[in-house]
């Protein structure tokens, strides 16, 4: 059954620094009978790409999600394009975070800016943190090897390096090329077919996020059927969309690897009184409601409202 509009919350939240091109992160909230949901694609989403987000938000409103098995999650803190002493500012004000994932490739910035980055964000870890890489698809398989070279040697070893160039094909032949393990995320939540990353042996890790693929019911099925180690992360929502990719995380069987789930850190304001905030590198596992003022403080403007009930009709009509 289609949301009335009035029971519908869209919010415009500013960034704390430009992330995937954004300064700002903007998104609906539902309530329903299980809780509160968010529902936030990013713009460059059409409406079939966005039924899966809703498919979550449906879920996660109308239904719940499954029972625990932990009740901490360990997670990164996530390292945009900054400069070094940025960057290293970052990973100490974390929150005990022993893992980091530092953006490269950013337009515009250089090898040495990146070198720099990851430089800091080691010395801030010390020698026992560890630290992943994610390239947003944005090299070719030539330059990844290059890179991955040079970015290894500044970070003193790489955990792994996400999504360094598009698609499963340009994935498992960069696989053969370095000795850096490999994350899939693209080429897993904006695939036809995220089990090709599994049979091409593209991949030595998968990044799943609840909202692109259909919610955390959907993700427990594919990880089981990919059988490769999972990395839950996050599409940039606010704490109340955190909470999903958090119970995803804590219903896995097995966890080896910190999540990407630590991102309301990046926006400057939330719609919760307590924000989903690492404690000795870990969140807990809890489902916040939103803050009535804060929820209204972050009220978007009416010309924004009026997109996302637009496009939530369409993705509605969908469906």
């Amino acid at each position: 059954m289609p949301y009335n509009p009035a029971d519908l919350h869209v919010w415009s939240l500013p960034l704390r620094t430009r992330f995937r091109g954004l300064t700002v992160r903007d998104g609906l909230l539902v309530r329903g009978a299980a809780g509160w949901a968010e529902f936030s694609p990013f713009w460059d989403y059409d409406a079939a790409e966005s039924a899966t987000w809703w498919r979550a938000a449906r879920e996660a409103a109308d239904t719940g999600w499954p029972a625990p098995v932990r009740t901490r999650v360990p997670v990164n803190v996530t390292v945009p394009a900054v400069d070094a002493e940025a960057a290293h500012r970052i990973v100490r004000e974390s929150g005990g975070c022993r893992t980091a994932k530092v953006k490269v490739a950013e337009p515009g910035q250089s090898l040495g800016d990146e070198i720099a980055r990851l430089e800091a964000v080691r010395d801030a870890l010390g020698p026992g943190g560890a630290i992943r890489v994610d390239a947003n698809a944005a090299w070719d398989v030539d330059t990844a090897v290059t890179r991955l070279v040079a970015l290894d040697r500044a970070a003193g070893g790489l955990e792994y390096a996400e999504q360094p160039v598009p698609g499963v094909d340009g994935l498992a032949t960069l696989r053969r090329r370095t000795h850096v393990p490999i994350a899939a995320d693209e080429s897993i939540r904006r695939a036809d077919d995220p089990l090709a990353v599994a049979r091409a042996h593209a991949a030595d890790v998968v990044v799943l996020k609840v909202q692109p693929l259909g919610g955390v019911r959907a993700c427990l099925e594919l990880a089981e059927r990919i059988g490769l180690p999972v990395v839950v992360s996050s599409a940039l929502e606010s704490s109340v969309g955190l909470a999903a990719g958090i119970a995803l995380a804590a219903a896995l069987p097995e966890l080896p690897y910190a999540c990407g789930l630590a991102t309301a850190q990046l926006l400057h304001h939330d719609l919760v009184a307590h924000p989903f905030r690492p404690v000795d590198g870990a969140l807990d596992v809890r489902r916040p409601d939103p803050d009535p003022d804060l929820l209204a403080a972050a009220a978007a403007p009416d010309d924004l409202r009026a997109r996302w009930v637009a496009r939530l009709a369409d993705v509605e009509a969908r469906a």
